[in-house]
């Protein structure tokens, strides 16, 4: 059975959307973009301020689902320049143990808002 997720320790959905839904044994969240749970856009930050903000909201929505980051089995990183893949990732390592979930990360024409990074992930339950 579907089970949307709610927290006000990350940004709260702006569409037709949920910051994430579960399933009994899986988490999937929305893109979380580098907006602060007060309404604060990072898009005139650095590549790693953006990432870092937009991986401590997921953390807060998985942690809401009753999951971790410890439980993520998938992510997928979205960047509007590919030539911020480093700094992203640099970033990225911290919020993540020695066992890293399976990641892709693509470079797109253009995100929400105009950001750098958009960061989206599937966790188990």
């Amino acid at each position: 059975m579907k089970e949307t997720v709610h927290t006000d320790e990350a940004p709260a959905a702006v569409g037709a959307y949920s910051q994430a839904t579960t399933t009994d044994d899986l988490v999937f969240t929305a893109g979380q973009i580098p907006l602060t749970p007060d309404g604060d856009l990072l898009d005139g930050a650095a590549v790693d301020v953006q990432t870092e903000q937009a991986l401590t909201n997921l953390r807060a929505i998985l942690e809401e689902a009753g999951t971790t980051m410890d439980d993520v089995l998938k992510v997928t990183v979205f960047l509007d320049d590919i030539e911020d893949f480093d700094a992203m990732n640099d970033t990225y390592e911290s919020f993540f143990d020695d066992e890293p979930p399976a990641r892709s990360a693509v470079a797109v024409a253009d995100l929400p808002k105009g950001v750098a990074v958009e960061i989206e992930a599937v966790a188990a339950k």
